[in-house]
């Protein structure tokens, strides 16, 4: 795929909301690039397929995808890497890492360091299209709540430790969601919330769900 066309371009954001058809596929592997590519381009989409982490980073610098699919292994910087490069956590689109079944620890890592999601090799193509187009429908409605959430409005103990994620996340906690609804509505997995709730429930000191909504709804007066 060509680095930068024109039809690109074109998809650049002045307020640097992201496209809504510009996917960016960042694998070494040119067979995971074109088959995720082939798919993307026929149901709509414009792809840009990066072989390395460098590029990604020049390109998600300059404009802001729909979102990037990312491979955890990658040439020179890992994955782990242009999350952190890129403050995954703040950036303004999802981000999903490739990892293979050996990868779990490094997925989760990956999780924590701003990555929305991961995706476990082998994988199905049309399944990584459901999974983008759920990433980002739930990126949308964040987008559109973030002024309505009474946490992230809610000062409390503790909430200057939580990234986006995991305020995304206690919010659908202190809904009520189970964490099966709280994927749904935020398009992760079951697991990846899971993993959020842990680190929540730590960095809060929360023993569980009942302790936590009382941190939460405190503002400030009862941990």
């Amino acid at each position: 795929m060509g680095f930068a066309t024109s039809s690109a371009r074109t998809l650049q954001m002045s307020n640097g909301t992201p496209s809504s058809e510009e996917i960016f596929i960042v694998d070494d592997d040119v067979g995971v690039r074109e088959s995720l590519s082939l798919v993307f381009s026929l149901h709509g989409y414009q792809v840009l397929g990066l072989s390395d982490g460098a590029s990604l980073l020049a390109a998600a610098r300059q404009r802001i995808p729909a979102c990037i699919i990312l491979d955890v292994h990658m040439p020179g910087r890992s994955g782990l890497d242009i999350l952190k490069e890129l403050n995954a956590d703040a950036y303004g689109a999802p981000i999903l890492i490739i990892s293979g079944q050996g990868d779990i620890a490094m997925a989760v890592d990956s999780i924590k360091n701003g990555a929305l999601d991961f995706i476990e090799k082998p994988f199905d193509a049309q399944g990584v299209l459901g999974r983008v187009r759920g990433a980002i429908d739930a990126w949308q409605r964040r987008r559109e709540s973030a002024n309505s959430s009474s946490v992230r409005k809610a000062r409390f103990p503790g909430r200057d430790l939580l990234t986006q994620r995991e305020v995304d996340v206690l919010d659908q906690i202190a809904s009520g969601a189970s964490s099966k609804e709280a994927g749904r509505q935020l398009g992760i997995s079951f697991r990846t919330v899971e993993v959020h709730r842990s680190r929540i429930m730590e960095k809060l000191g929360a023993k569980n769900a009942v302790d936590l909504a009382r941190i939460v709804f405190s503002e400030g007066h009862g941990h």
